[in-house]
């Protein structure tokens, strides 16, 4: 990513990415597939366009298992192809760890956009954000709401994206599984 796509407004840089999101969706590809394209298509994620096909089988909750939602997953990520560690191993065990659970932490800051997307819409999984429709996963209105998760994790993204730039990763932590706070 160019410094250059950062300096586009934040609010700006959503609306164009939510905009692709739904664009992609209604041309067929899947949850996944859709928010990852589009953080690629306006220049925040900057892989080749076939590392899409890393997202493709998070789609239904990951192979329609209805899992964590892909839209949610794939939004984690295009924040984690501009934060994550590109170099995990480097350092010392220390300091390896203490970019993970310290503070500042990535854990800090990626904790946030479950909790941030749960609290929004109920659930992160895809089986309980889709609870009504069981027998009929073709329903337009199943796909409409799918087409919301769709934009506002694409948005979600880009929130976090632009964050993690301005105040890096000492946010405080939500729930979690190691107890930290």
């Amino acid at each position: 990513m160019s410094e250059s796509v950062l300096a586009v407004p934040k609010e700006e840089m959503k609306e164009k990415v939510m905009a692709l999101a739904k664009d992609n969706f209604k041309k067929g590809p899947n949850c996944a597939e859709s928010v990852f394209m589009a953080l690629q298509e306006a220049g925040l994620i900057d892989f080749s366009p076939e590392t899409v096909a890393l997202v493709t089988g998070f789609g239904g909750g990951i192979g329609l298992s209805g899992g964590v939602c892909g839209a949610l997953a794939s939004a984690v990520m295009g924040v984690g192809a501009v934060h994550g560690r590109r170099q995990p191993i480097q350092g010392e065990m220390k300091d390896i760890i203490d970019k993970l659970y310290g503070n500042p932490g990535l854990y800090r800051f990626f904790n946030q956009i479950p909790h941030e997307f749960e609290e929004r819409f109920g659930s992160t999984l895809c089986s309980e954000l889709n609870k009504d429709y069981p027998n009929d996963w073709y329903n337009k209105d199943r796909l409409r709401g799918c087409m919301k998760y769709v934009t506002e994790a694409a948005g979600l993204a880009v929130d976090y994206i632009y964050q993690g730039q301005e105040e890096g990763y000492g946010q405080p932590f939500g729930k979690n599984m190691a107890g930290k706070v």
